[in-house]
């Protein structure tokens, strides 16, 4: 291949069994990847007497690529790699084709030598860019196709920007056509605004005074630009929105190869990952998300033209005339402990941020596997429905074991313990289409409620005692609790009653509106409150049934015992009774608090499953049980999805472990300490 001239761009296809050799002597060969063999050679159409001096890519994962010429002038061609079976044999026909025709697009005028150039093409528009020195020529090309006729107008125009004083060093177009970024200077990058036409600032990519920019490329996306230095620093820049709102190039993080200069830089064409080769022959493997350093091994004696296959599985690297294949094992860079558990600063986000987004619908997205919004929302769940579930569950407990009647318990224990059969997936479902439509058009009536019962059966209660013995000696002792059915469904049926009334007089018909409007507070109709509400339904049996449990297995001498030495009732329960019983209680709100935890269907249909990390009571959240079960049957097998999809189900199991062995730590102390009782 020495006889093609000096190698100027390397590329592989999709199998990894054909390569293209782009030369400064403008011929494209392909070649076979296996033995290095010539395949096709093809001339490029320049203009006479014009020779090549500069390349540019589009983006990684296109296979656009534009040749800047001696004479000014721009010559833009696609490589491509259609597969066959002639006589059942693969074959791969390579070809080279001109969207743009054969003929060179003119951007220096005074036909000077294009020493950078770069493009940017979208169905409707091209944008190609190049420098002759410190000046920049910058060309836009749309097409316009007649709806009637079928017939396509092309139209040229130059983009005038405001001129530069330092030598260029690389030029990138902003895929969405939005920026244009020039790299000048010993360390310094320019941002113009295409469609402003204005320079956007000027930015210092380096401290360091002795240092300069060695190497620049774009991540896959075109929305990173990733630098190497002449000391081997890396560091990730992209635009983003400073406390002024204002679009700036924001420095994200930094890599460190050795102390030798960067000399060229090669970007996956699916993944945020990218390789660097220095002045010493190194290679270096990195991830830009996970902020990972995977690899930094010697592969050559000097720096070479490298090319990356789409699956970034091959590398080919041309040093001094040889090919060096290489193979590449890197199938879940993705994954890091800062990936999974620290803000990270995402592109398109304005400041780091703990986000999960697994999936899109673009090939260059970068994947959001935090963790830590899916452990909130689990943690936060669990809160909401224990905050309602456990006082309940335990008073209820205490009540029946302690002070009803022998007849009534045994009617009232096996009713609640016959809610546990009720199927989550129906509460799930009546949570979802009924609970948290209603709870929206109801809100002040549901904290009314909410309020004015506990209010309501301690003046019922008051009032009862005030009543003459003749009148409640008519209720056999452990019965009373009968009386406060009719209380209770009077209270529910003034607060609900109420509702309309008190969200005219107070909220100005609508409360949800005030909510958001008025305090700013986020309102999603599948939220906390539905969520507590509905699993707190769900875990009141668990705790209930072994709270009761344990209360009534207190021997009945001590309680006989207490009682004879003259404590009172309310004394011998909270001094004796508990005490002894706070064992199988503190195992009862465990034993519930893991099953809210665990829980999927209820979470699943009532949340909204949105992965924030607010703990806002009228905002949704995501649990990873949920998680798992929505995004399992959609990940692919034996990827970096699936695989931390495993790990969430671990992190669950993991937390559930912890918190039941530290339970029964617990629990057993208390046991011992009041055993002697």
């Amino acid at each position: 291949m020495q006889d093609a001239g000096k190698p100027l761009m390397l590329s592989l296809e999709e199998q990894n069994q054909v390569g293209l050799r782009v030369s400064e002597a403008g011929q494209a060969l392909f070649f076979s990847t296996r033995d290095g063999h010539e395949l096709k050679r093809i001339d490029l159409p320049l203009p006479a007497g014009a020779k090549v001096v500069s390349i540019g890519e589009e983006q990684p994962g296109s296979s656009l690529v534009m040749l800047g010429l001696s004479n000014g002038q721009v010559m833009i061609f696609r490589h491509t790699y259609k597969v066959t079976y002639p006589d059942g044999h693969k074959t791969i026909n390579t070809a080279l084709e001109f969207p743009y025709g054969e003929a060179p697009l003119t951007l220096d005028e005074e036909g000077r030598a294009l020493e950078h150039v770069n493009l940017s093409a979208t169905d409707d528009a091209l944008i190609v860019a190049g420098s002759t020195g410190p000046q920049l020529h910058v060309l836009s090309i749309t097409r316009e196709e007649n709806l009637l006729t079928g017939e396509t107008d092309t139209s040229q125009a130059a983009i005038e920007l405001p001129q530069m004083t330092e030598q260029v060093k690389a030029i990138f177009v902003d895929p969405r056509q939005q920026w244009l970024y020039v790299i000048n200077g010993r360390a310094q990058a320019d941002v113009f605004s295409l469609r402003d036409r204005s320079l956007n600032g000027r930015y210092k990519l380096l401290e360091d005074a002795s240092a300069e920019v060695t190497a620049t490329t774009q991540l896959v996306g075109g929305i990173s630009l990733i630098v190497g230095t002449s000391k081997g620093g890396l560091s990730q820049w992209f635009m983003a929105r400073d406390t002024d709102g204002e679009q700036r190039l924001r420095h994200i993080r930094d890599f460190q190869m050795g102390t030798t200069p960067i000399v060229d830089i090669t970007a996956e064409q699916r993944r945020k990952g990218f390789l660097a080769v220095n002045a010493a022959g190194q290679m270096g493997v990195f991830h830009s998300t996970a902020h990972r350093t995977l690899l930094v091994q010697q592969v050559a004696q000097g720096p070479g033209v490298m090319a990356l296959s789409p699956r970034a599985n091959r590398i080919m690297m041309e040093e001094g005339g040889r090919m060096l294949p290489m193979t590449l094992a890197n199938p879940h860079p993705e994954v890091s402990w800062s990936a999974l558990w620290d803000k990270v600063w995402y592109e398109n986000y304005d400041e780091p941020k703990y986000i999960w987004q697994s999936t899109a619908a673009t090939s260059d997205f970068e994947p959001k596997l935090s963790l830590s919004p899916l452990t909130f929302g689990t943690l936060k769940a669990a809160f909401y429905a224990m905050f309602l579930a456990a006082p309940l569950a335990v008073a209820a407990a205490i009540y029946t074991a302690y002070f009803m009647a022998p007849g009534l318990r045994r009617k009232v224990k096996p009713v609640i313990e016959l809610m546990e059969a009720m199927p989550t997936v129906i509460l799930g479902f009546f949570a979802g289409l009924f609970l948290a439509p209603y709870l929206e058009g109801h809100l002040p009536g549901i904290f009314s409620l909410l309020l004015l019962t506990p209010l309501g059966i301690l003046v019922a209660g008051f009032g009862w005692s005030r009543l003459p013995e003749a009148i409640r000696l008519r209720v056999p002792e452990g019965w009373e609790s009968i009386i406060l059915i009719p209380v209770i469904l009077l209270v529910g049926w003034f607060a609900l009653s109420m509702s309309p009334h008190l969200e005219n007089w107070f909220f100005g018909g609508d409360m949800r509106l005030w909510i958001t409007n008025d305090l700013g507070i986020t309102y999603d109709q599948r939220n906390a409150l539905v969520v507590g509400l509905a699993m707190g339904f769900a875990v009141i049996p668990n705790i209930y049934s072994i709270a009761e449990d344990a209360v009534f297995s207190v021997p009945r001498s001590l309680t006989l015992g207490s009682l004879a030495l003259g404590a009172t009732p309310w004394q011998t329960l909270t001094r004796v009774v508990l005490l002894t019983a706070s064992p199988g209680i503190f195992s009862a709100l465990m034993i519930g608090l893991g099953r809210a935890v665990g829980e999927t269907m209820i979470v699943l249909m009532a949340t909204g499953n949105t992965p924030v990390m607010e703990m806002n009571l009228f905002e949704g959240m995501r649990t990873l049980a949920a998680n798992v079960a929505v995004e399992m049957p959609e990940s692919e097998v034996g990827g970096s999805h699936y695989r931390v999809l495993f790990l969430a189900a671990l992190v669950l199991l993991l937390f559930t472990f912890v918190m039941n062995t530290l339970a029964e730590v617990i629990r057993q102390r208390l046991r011992k300490k009041y055993s002697s009782l």
